[in-house]
């Protein structure tokens, strides 16, 4: 199936009669292929009689190798399937491993996002990314470290044209539309030798607005009115995030806090902030050094880090 996808990447009319000796099969099977592949995948084709088949919309297929070349100290894999690459990536790092592993997938079966929510991951479309990084000196050198991963993935998006701005703790945002989010995930002793799972999605080239999606989101493709080509933007995100990691074990998040908050959309906005069944409002003062936000309340100035947290804008703002 995914042979024949790439055969047919370029967008470009193949008969099913080329098709099929390239694959070593018969007309009839590429016909039986491309219905799977409508089916399964939900990708549509054109069939004219006497050209053969073209892809409907543009696909960019990720390609193993060419991400590799260019973050050659990065275990790189690349997944036709899996049900979330965060899960795929604690699965890899088991065992004793001193290097980060990146693992991309073309479709998720369960991809997760923040609170348990799932994250709609089509076939072909967007970019679902975990790496796994070894810590080895304790968990509190990880301070800030998801805002730091978010001003990774802006300047990924910046290199492509976009202007996105920062969402505290985990979310991009352009024009008040969600267009990527982070997820963090730690698996060992935090306290000695643990590893962190950072898992991104990018909505790339997604522009059928799936059901499932609960808030106001975009995609790359949406933005610019053209189809993003996804192994550049994954190997823009991961040297960006190998620039932004060395910034941080040297600098500390004290040292990143101010072009943070530079980026921040939500800065000295009215919000609501949601725990639980509690609610507290408030105006954004920004983030302290450990990166908690900063509200101003009727209480005063109080600091609220990370977690099953959820922050609104008031309508009143």
């Amino acid at each position: 199936m995914l042979s024949l996808l790439k055969l047919l990447e370029d967008g470009q009319f193949h008969s099913g009669e080329t098709l099929g000796k390239q694959l070593g099969v018969s007309r009839s099977a590429v016909w039986k292929q491309l219905q799977h592949i409508e089916e399964q995948l939900g990708i549509s084709f054109h069939k004219v009689r006497g050209k053969g088949y073209r892809l409907a919309q543009p696909l960019s297929l990720l390609d193993e190798q060419t991400i590799r070349n260019a973050v050659p100290d990065w275990d790189v894999h690349v997944l036709t399937e899996v049900d979330s690459t965060n899960a795929e990536a604690i699965r890899r790092m088991a065992g004793s491993r001193s290097h980060p592993i990146l693992v991309l997938a073309e479709r998720q079966t369960a991809g997760r996002g923040r609170r348990g929510r799932k994250w709609v991951s089509p076939f072909g479309e967007n970019l679902y990314y975990s790496v796994a990084l070894p810590v080895t000196e304790g968990a509190r050198q990880l301070e800030g470290l998801s805002l730091v991963v978010g001003l990774a993935v802006l300047e990924a998006l910046d290199a492509t044209g976009i202007q996105a701005g920062l969402k505290w703790p985990n979310d991009l945002l352009v024009n008040g539309k969600k267009v990527a989010g982070i997820l963090l995930e730690l698996v060992g002793d935090p306290a000695d030798v643990c590893n962190v799972i950072i898992g991104i999605g990018v909505n790339v080239n997604m522009t059928v607005p799936p059901e499932q999606i609960d808030q106001p989101w975009t995609s790359l493709r949406d933005i610019q009115g053209k189809s993003v080509e996804r192994n550049a933007l994954a190997i823009r995100l991961s040297q960006s995030l190998q620039r932004f990691l060395v910034r941080l074990r040297q600098e500390g998040f004290s040292g990143l806090r101010a072009l943070w908050e530079h980026h921040h959309a939500w800065q000295g906005r009215a919000v609501s902030l949601t725990s639980g069944a509690q609610q507290i409002d408030g105006v954004v003062l920004g983030i302290d050094e450990q990166g908690a936000l900063r509200l101003k309340t009727e209480q005063g100035t109080i600091h609220y880090s990370s977690g099953e947290l959820s922050l609104r804008l008031r309508d009143d703002s």
